[in-house]
This record gives structure tokens, C-alpha cells and sequence, in this order.
């Protein structure tokens, strides 16, 4: 399982890269536009960090303009995946996209159904929006084994993201899954690192060591 960082914080993605525990980056203009700096700057360092799978959103909704932004983005680096939004006119820009070799992400999916037609329309990527389907009660992880059953049904080549995870539960349960990506906000990798029981053992190592050391 490939997980990805949610974020556009260049410190948190260089500090989770370097552990080890990531291969990719997904971003959205809004997490851009928390950084305060010019969106092509953003992305061009990003690019330079990580050199696993990169998603950048196109902002455009009708399917020229869409394939024209693509091409602009993608121009970023050669690791750059371009987020497409879950519409009709998404789904024929990524078509285009696809015979073009530029790699795209299908995003702000939501049912099993709209995870197969941008499977069938070329997506590289389908992005299942877990947490808000929770938020709305609904079963996001239903959803996510739904798209498992009919990727793996057709042999189908979009890789799912689990996204918009809100707990570890999240991963855990994507991974007993099976599902091909997890893409995990800073603090929530940060829960995943730590336990309560790990802490109170590092503590009692730390003064058993202190007494051999005295002798």
C-alpha cells in the first residue's frame, strides 16, 4: 500500500519523505493557498522533494479548458498527476488526457459508480472521499470495498486513494482492504507514529539503563 501526504506544507512533506513513509503528495488550491506563495512555486518545489506521484488540481470545468490547464501543470515536472474533478466534462478531458500520457486523478468521487465510469473514462487515479461520506452517514469504507470488488472484478488499471481520512481507522481499515493508496494528512501520520504504550516503554528502558549505567 503507497501512502501519500495530504498537504501543500513544504516542511511537513520533507519531514515525512525523509522517515521513509511516503511515496507521494496530494494537494487542492486551498491547501496552496494556506502557504501564502505563487501556486507554479509551490509545485515546482514539492517536485523537487518528492519524486514519487504528485496530484495538482485543475481549477477549470468544461473539458477544453480543463485539458489545456492539464497540459500546463504537467509541464511542472514529469511526476505530476493532475486532479480532475468527477464531472462529465472531467471525465472527457481525462480521455484526452490519457491518450496524451498525462497521468490524472479523478477527485471528489463519492459511490462505487463514479469510481467505475472515471475507471472506464482512463483515470490514473480515483480518489474516494471517505471522511465526508462518513460525515453525511454514510459508510465510506463500504464505498472504498465496493470499488475494490469492481476494480479487482475487471482487472481495471486506476489505482484507488482512500481520501479525506480523518482517523487511523482510516488506514487501517484501507489496508485490510486492499485499497492501492492511502493519502494522510500530517497529523494524522503523526498518530499513526505514536501509542501510549510505546511511550511508557521508551520511559522504562530510559531509567533501567540509568541504573546500569550508575552500576
Amino acid at each position: 500500500m503507497e501512502f501519500f501526504i495530504d498537504t501543500a506544507d513544504v516542511a511537513m512533506i520533507k519531514k515525512y519523505y525523509n522517515i521513509g513513509v511516503v511515496d507521494g503528495v496530494t494537494t487542492n488550491p486551498t491547501l496552496i493557498a494556506k502557504s501564502g506563495r505563487r501556486f507554479e512555486d509551490v509545485v515546482k518545489e514539492i517536485a523537487e522533494i518528492v519524486k514519487g506521484p504528485i496530484s495538482v488540481e485543475a481549477c477549470s470545468t468544461v473539458c477544453d479548458d480543463l485539458i489545456t490547464e492539464a497540459k500546463k501543470i504537467a509541464a511542472y515536472s514529469e511526476n505530476i498527476v493532475v486532479k480532475i474533478p468527477m464531472t462529465a466534462e472531467g471525465l472527457k478531458a481525462v480521455k484526452v488526457l490519457d491518450k496524451l500520457g498525462i497521468k490524472t486523478n479523478v477527485t471528489l468521487i463519492f459511490s462505487a459508480n463514479q469510481a467505475l465510469l472515471a475507471a472506464k473514462a482512463g483515470a490514473t487515479y480515483i480518489s474516494v472521499f471517505v471522511g465526508r461520506l462518513d460525515e453525511r452517514g454514510q459508510d465510506g469504507m463500504e464505498v472504498i470495498q465496493e470499488v475494490m470488488d469492481i476494480l479487482d472484478n475487471y482487472d481495471l488499471d486506476s489505482k484507488l486513494i482512500v481520501a479525506s481520512i480523518r482517523h487511523p481507522r482510516h488506514v487501517t481499515d484501507s489496508a485490510r482492504i486492499g485499497a492501492h493508496v492511502a493519502t494522510i494528512p500530517p497529523e494524522i501520520i503523526e498518530k499513526m507514529l505514536s501509542h501510549p504504550l510505546t511511550d511508557d516503554g521508551l520511559r522504562i528502558f530510559a531509567k533501567d539503563w540509568e541504573k546500569v549505567q550508575k552500576g
